[in-house]
């Protein structure tokens, strides 16, 4: 390998390059680091974020974003909760709903996030506002709902059905990590194989060639955008019954965590390019490093100054990467 190819390599996988010492320092200096039980725990949590990311990806392909994804997970795990919580719970919010099947549930709070995603497409796609300014406003919208169904009360006292639904295991595999799988295979193959997905990536590259070459640009934005909000749905359902209980703080920040385990992952912000490999690994990347610090025993407070700089980094060498391509 050239000095050239190297130099282009390291640049291209800086952060996880670095982040990979970081973990390999912490496995050799913490055993328990490695252990399969971590390991495990590292998987579980990493499920519901990669589904979010698969949702954001498609934004980031297309030029756009989603600021709004982490409140829409909070409102689906509020949503699920407030319909799936135990009848003979002292506090239930509402006392009055029917026990419905778990899956219905999940349709129902899918519908209702998919909505939002198509105020997002509506508001980006008719009235030209810019993805960063319409997602910004829809979060505010989406968590001021959270706060008036819910009065901003937690939720506890899950039916068994629905705690199974997110905790349970098939032969040893948690279901979370199948519902991973699942996932990332449609939307791999949707991104390779489908119509939608060359159009998508002919967006990200030259919207206005797209749009000349026959794309409709508005359809393909607005699929984006509300399969984007039913991801985030069932990322909040699967993160209620994963943990047992929720608030409107449920998901909180965690579209930065999306876009910037996208970007480490090779998904550009400046569209056009990306891969949902690239999701898996940003998303795994960016939980070992929240792991390793937590191991190493390094304040909280520290540990969101170390994410943030994760983030800006990892933004600032895909818009590097994009200008020496111009």
């Amino acid at each position: 390998m050239t000095s050239d190819k190297v130099k282009k390599f390291v640049t291209n996988n800086g952060i996880i390059l670095l982040l990979a010492v970081l973990v390999i320092y912490v496995g050799i200096t913490v055993p328990t680091f490695r252990s399969i039980k971590n390991l495990s725990n590292l998987a579980i949590n990493a499920a519901p974020r990669v589904i979010i990311a698969l949702g954001v990806s498609g934004c980031l392909i297309t030029k756009g974003t989603d600021l709004s994804a982490g409140r829409a997970v909070g409102l689906a795990g509020c949503l699920a909760g407030m319909m799936l919580q135990n009848p003979e719970a002292s506090k239930r919010l509402l006392p009055n709903f029917p026990q419905l099947p778990v899956i219905v549930v999940l349709l129902i709070v899918m519908v209702v996030c998919a909505l939002f995603g198509l105020l997002n497409a509506i508001v980006i796609s008719y009235l030209q506002v810019p993805a960063f300014i319409c997602t910004l406003g829809t979060q505010l919208i989406i968590y001021g709902v959270a706060l008036v169904i819910t009065g901003a009360q937690p939720i506890g006292s899950y039916r068994q059905d629905y705690i199974n639904f997110c905790q349970g295991k098939l032969f040893g595999v948690p279901y979370l990590f199948i519902y991973l799988v699942i996932a990332a295979a449609i939307f791999w193959f949707i991104y390779n194989y489908t119509r939608h997905g060359k159009y998508m990536y002919a967006i990200g590259g030259n919207e206005a060639a797209a749009e000349v070459s026959g794309v409709n640009v508005k359809k393909v934005k607005t699929i984006i955008y509300v399969t984007a909000g039913a991801m985030y749905a069932i990322a909040g359902f699967l993160l209620g019954g994963k943990s047992g209980g929720t608030s409107v703080n449920l998901g909180q920040g965690y579209e930065l965590e999306a876009i910037a385990a996208c970007t480490i992952g090779g998904v550009s912000v400046n569209g056009g390019i990306g891969k949902v490999s690239g999701c898996i690994i940003g998303v795994a990347v960016f939980e070992l490093l929240k792991s390793a610090l937590q191991f190493l025993g390094v304040n909280t407070n520290y540990q969101y100054i170390a994410q943030g700089v994760v983030i800006v980094i990892a933004i600032a060498l895909d818009i590097r990467k994009y200008i020496v391509k111009k």
